[in-house]
Formats: structure tokens, sequence, C-alpha cells
């Protein structure tokens, strides 16, 4: 019989370790977050979440690479992230980033086209996203003739046909309404299902949290510090009415501001209940 052989865990493609940033406001330096540390392995749907001023976009913005930590360090593929690359693209909430006088499916060749791409791949790309999106039929249409749905849409789009390791997401529906938000969500659960793409997402809703990621990590208020990470594969937006999920609303409402108190793994059995939290340092394979 031949010896068991130890398989370490894969290296995350993501790493923040301690992660503090700072910027300069108006009465001032900013200290955005504080010691900040998770992993994102491909393929998860890692979602940061906590309330306005946290500093989870700032977050973001530095996994991007358009800030610097002031102290700790990120790294993507095990490789320190210094500034902006076509490994790392941003979809904002902001639908305004389309340029109007470009087509639909110009706009999804312009970042491939301002990268190298050639142009007869970057057009397949795009239509092929497109394709997926559901939005082929407006493939010569105009931004200014599309709804804020189907705008988002195009920004999803042009972000996977860039191919990035990692797609990082800044409250992308957050200026949709409610209905709009709900089938965005879906759609963007159906992309995953299908394609299996690595995902930083950014939100202030406990609700979007849960259907939208498989791993959260929680950020108390200002300064951004770790307050807990949890699993949450097991909800999903045909559970958002249920019991279940309702409890882990609220659980995590209480994570957040100090009603409930962290309390980590005893024995390496999860506490029961309706999320599987674990201490913030340790890695988690979803």
């Amino acid at each position: 019989m031949s010896p068991l052989i130890l398989v370490p865990p894969p290296e995350p493609l993501l790493r923040a370790e301690h992660v503090t940033l700072e910027y300069r406001g108006e009465r001032g330096i900013v200290r955005a977050t504080e010691n900040v540390s998770f992993d994102v392995h491909r393929g998860d749907r890692f979602v940061l979440l906590g309330p306005s001023g946290c500093g989870k976009s700032t977050l973001l913005k530095a996994v991007g690479g358009f800030i610097a930590p002031q102290a700790g360090s990120l790294t993507l593929s095990g490789k320190a992230i210094t500034r902006p690359g076509p490994d790392r693209v941003v979809v904002f909430q902001e639908f305004d980033q389309l340029p109007p006088w470009k087509t639909v499916r110009e706009n999804v060749m312009f970042p491939m086209l301002a990268n190298g791409v050639k142009r007869k791949e970057a057009d397949g790309r795009a239509r092929h996203w497109l394709g997926k999106v559901g939005l082929a039929r407006f493939a010569d249409a105009y931004p200014h003739t599309l709804s804020g749905g189907m705008k988002a849409r195009v920004a999803i789009a042009r972000a996977l046909a860039m191919q990035p390791a990692i797609l990082l997401m800044d409250e992308p529906f957050a200026a949709l309404d409610a209905l709009t938000r709900r089938t965005m969500q879906e759609e963007l659960q159906a992309l995953w299902d299908e394609i299996g793409f690595t995902m930083l997402f950014v939100t202030h809703s406990i609700e979007e949290a849960l259907v939208v990621g498989n791993r959260i990590l929680l950020l108390s208020p200002h300064p951004g510090r770790v307050r807990a990470e949890l699993n949450s594969h097991q909800f999903s937006l045909a559970s958002a009415g249920s019991s279940e999920f309702q409890a882990a609303t609220q659980r995590i409402h209480g994570l957040l501001f100090g009603t409930q108190e962290p309390v980590e793994r005893v024995g390496g059995k999860p506490r029961s209940g309706p999320l599987d939290q674990i201490a913030p340092t340790e890695v988690v394979h979803a």
C-alpha cells in the first residue's frame, strides 16, 4: 500500500496581510482600514461587507493597485500589487463610465484594444460576452438608449472580456431599483455558475452579501477592522425569505455593530447556527 501523501492547501489567488490604508481628506490624513487580513481563492465570490465609511471601497482600490498600503501587503498570485493591471478589472456603480460616443460593442472592446489585444480578437470577445449577458441584439446601440440594468450588463461584459484573474465589483448594483438589482444578482450568479470566475465584491447590504457571496468578510465601522469571516455558500436568492436567512442577517448585524461578539471554532467544529464563522486569520476552503 502506498503511503499517504499530505497535500498542502492551494495558495490563495489574492492575499491581504495586515493592511492599513490611509488617504488625505479635507481635515488631514484619514485612516480607512487597520490591520485587515484575508485570503481569496480561485473561484471565490468573496464579499467585503460593512457600513458606509468602513474602508471597503478603499480596500478594493488598493487591490486594484490605485492606492498603496500604509502598512501590510497585498499580493496576487504571490506577487506584490504595486500598480493597476489588466489582471484586476473594476466594475463601479456609476454607469456613466461608458463613453457615450461609443457603441455597446465598442465600449466592451475599448479596454482590450488599449491593452494590446488585436481588433479581430477583441471584436470576437466582445460579441461573446455581450451574448453571455443577453445584450447581443444591442451591440450597435449607444449607452444613452440603455436602461440602468443594461448598462450594468455592459460593464460586466467589458470586465469579463478582459479575462482578469479577479473581478473587482464596487457596489455595482447600488444605483439600480430593487427589482433590477435582484435581476442583476440572479444574472451574476448564473454567470458564475457557468464560468466560475473569481470575484471580490463590495456592498453595505447584508442581504446582498448573503446572496452574492460564498465568503463574507465583516468590517467594523470606521476605521475598518476585521470583525469576522463567514461562510455563506448555503444561501441564495431562493432562500432569501427563509427563517435561516433572516437569522443570518440578524447575526451579521450583531457582529458588525457589536451586539454579538465573534466566536471562533471550538475543537475544529463550526459553531452551530445559520452561518459557519471562522477566525479572521484562518484559511478556509468554502
